[in-house]
């Protein structure tokens, strides 16, 4: 077996039959079969997806897959035009958007934890208050009154439901949808925004592989994957495009200037920005002292 990839889940070992072998760090098989019942419910889309075939145990105790080997060049290697890479980048979000969940989407843990309680709105909202919990000491360092943006946060999470008769409440363009079924496909939004998706939750330049200027395949599913609101996404991969070059900033504005073309509301946006980066503010180091952090800061202050 030759290793080709290893990362903060794992170490992956090519077989040379189509399929890789996954070694994964720190989760055992019950963790990973949710997972693969997500992957198994997405539909056939314009680019490949990962697919597990088999889920077993490995000698220390944790997961060994087998999976689908998905080929391409990540999209910061293919050589592309700026142009054509933001086309493709927008050409994922936007296939994504097309996407109706199943059950295994809702039952899919979000950053390690249960998510889902009876609407996304609520969903991420509860997720706010936890993830805040852990860097609150942070957070309230080095964002002004960040108790009271946490609550504004929140709040306009909630504002997110969907009421009986399908109007989002304050009327906030809805994209939360009870277990119930109410609202599911009668939401406020024009071209279906808001229309409960499939959301990969880290849409990034390397998680997308090219086959010349065609997306190929994408990556690494499974950290923020879930049954949401295709806003969601779109707002995450405007930042995600580009983080820490001289030219993140042009690229976010350019990229969620195009969302917004698409039907996006700008608003909701934000806020989404906002509360993924209470989520995962020190997801990556619990003493704030990496990159990630100080990008989660930048976007709850500028």
């Amino acid at each position: 077996m030759e290793l080709i990839g290893q990362g903060m889940e794992g170490a992956v070992y090519d077989l040379g039959d189509g399929t890789v072998r996954k070694v994964w760090f720190g989760r055992r098989p019950e963790d990973v079969l949710p997972l693969k019942a997500f992957l198994d419910e997405l539909p056939e889309l314009p680019f490949r997806t990962p697919r597990i075939r088999e889920v077993g145990v490995g000698e220390n105790g944790f997961a060994v897959s087998v999976e689908d080997k998905l080929t391409g060049v990540p999209l910061p290697e293919a050589g592309l035009s700026e142009a054509a890479a933001l086309d493709a980048f927008v050409s994922v979000v936007e296939a994504l958007r097309a996407v109706r969940p199943g059950p295994a989407a809702e039952a899919l843990p979000v950053v390690g934890e249960a998510f889902w309680v009876g609407s996304f709105g609520a969903s991420l909202g509860a997720l706010v208050r936890r993830r805040a919990e852990a860097a609150n000491v942070h957070l309230e360092r080095d964002v002004r009154d960040f108790p009271g943006l946490l609550g504004e946060v929140v709040d306009g999470l909630a504002r997110l439901e969907v009421g009986r008769d399908g109007v989002a409440g304050d009327g906030v363009a809805g994209d939360g949808v009870g277990r119930d079924g109410v609202g599911r496909d009668d939401l406020a939004g024009a071209g279906g925004v808001g229309e409960l998706c499939v959301v990969h939750g880290d849409v990034c330049p390397p998680n997308v592989l090219m086959v010349g200027e065609r997306v190929a395949a994408v990556l690494d599913w499974g950290f923020l994957s879930t049954a949401g609101d295709s806003t969601f996404e779109a707002s995450l991969a405007a930042g995600f495009f580009d983080m820490y070059s001289p030219d993140a900033r042009r690229l976010d504005d350019l990229l969620t200037e195009r969302f917004a073309e698409l039907g996006h509301d700008r608003d909701r946006m934000r806020l989404y920005r906002q509360a993924y980066a209470i989520i995962t503010a020190t997801i990556y180091d619990e003493n704030a002292g990496d990159g990630h952090y100080k990008w989660c800061v930048d976007q709850l202050t500028r």
